[in-house]
């Protein structure tokens, strides 16, 4: 008994971190969880005599199994009815003291990261938000260090040119979106237009339940008329007056939460430049990928 306590207390030390690393290689709450419950079960189950650093142990277990689910997933995400967009995950408001940690899982990162290849993505992970050194992600990935090491360049290089980093501060960048919000909440064109990039585009993700554009829109002029055209009417055969808004920190970032009777209806997140406009804002109305929202769950950083 006393030995499974001490496997079992061993892995719930750690079971926030593997779901953070997992979390970050695969988008889904869901996907997640089963990276982490298939780990347990490799954990509990093995020969565990030789494992000298549990620790570095279940990181492995983890990226190795999120690395085989990943890449059933891109397949599936292949036919997705629409743009797929990672799964929104609320958050505490302290994240944003820590920029480098508010960036590495905003919602526009993590599309970023969809891009990248499954190992690319494991290895960007682990070095760039987990900080482990390459020798260790080459022994987790059973792989050469110089290998890895490519991997890691490459990556880093894919993410720098389509995810510039914002260069003002945490507040500046927390008063743009609110700004944003604000502008959009008022369903006033003019100040939409004020705050939002010339080549804005706007991603929403209905996975085909839920009526919403099956093409990215871009452009300032297109972007504000789609939201000022939908604010104020039924949604999701929800009236207005039974509507609810609720502001809240989602994936490291201030954003809003749609609610209707029975739970949200949708998520609205919001990437801005370095002059505050934004570049890019995210909608999810996927039932599916509201769970974790509507039970109130955090990511745990």
């Amino acid at each position: 008994m006393k030995g499974l306590t001490t496997m079992t207390d061993v892995f719930e030390e750690h079971r926030n971190l593997l779901f953070s690393v997992a979390y970050r290689m695969l988008g889904t709450v869901a996907d997640a969880e089963d990276a982490v419950q298939d780990a347990w079960l490799r954990w509990s189950s093995g020969d565990r005599s030789g494992v000298a650093e549990p620790k570095a142990y279940l990181v492995r277990i983890t990226t190795n199994v999120a690395l085989d689910r990943l890449r059933s997933a891109q397949a599936r995400r292949e036919t997705y009815v629409g743009p797929w967009l990672p799964e929104p995950m609320l958050t505490s408001p302290d994240i944003a003291e820590d920029a480098e940690l508010s960036e590495s899982v905003s919602m526009a990162m993590m599309v970023v990261l969809e891009t990248l290849s499954p190992l690319e993505r494991a290895v960007f992970v682990l070095k760039e938000v987990f900080g482990y050194p390459y020798a260790e992600i080459a022994r987790a990935l059973d792989r050469s260090e110089a290998s890895v090491r490519q991997l890691g360049t490459r990556a880093r290089k894919h993410v720098e040119a389509r995810r510039p980093r914002f260069e003002a501060g945490g507040a500046e960048r927390r008063a743009a979106t609110e700004r944003f919000l604000d502008a959009m909440l008022g369903g006033d064109i003019n100040r939409l237009m004020e705050v939002l990039a010339p080549d804005v585009a706007l991603w929403t993700d209905g996975g085909g339940k839920v009526k919403a554009p099956r093409r990215a829109i871009f452009g300032a002029d297109k972007v504000g008329r789609w939201l000022a055209a939908v604010h104020g009417r039924p949604y999701k055969g929800v009236e207005p007056a039974d509507m609810g808004v609720r502001r809240v920190d989602i994936n490291g970032e201030p954003a809003l939460v749609l609610d209707g009777p029975n739970g949200p209806i949708s998520t609205i997140t919001a990437d801005v430049d370095a002059s505050g406009r934004v570049l890019a804002i995210h909608l999810v109305a996927n039932p599916d990928k509201l769970r974790s929202v509507s039970e109130g769950r955090r990511l745990p950083m």
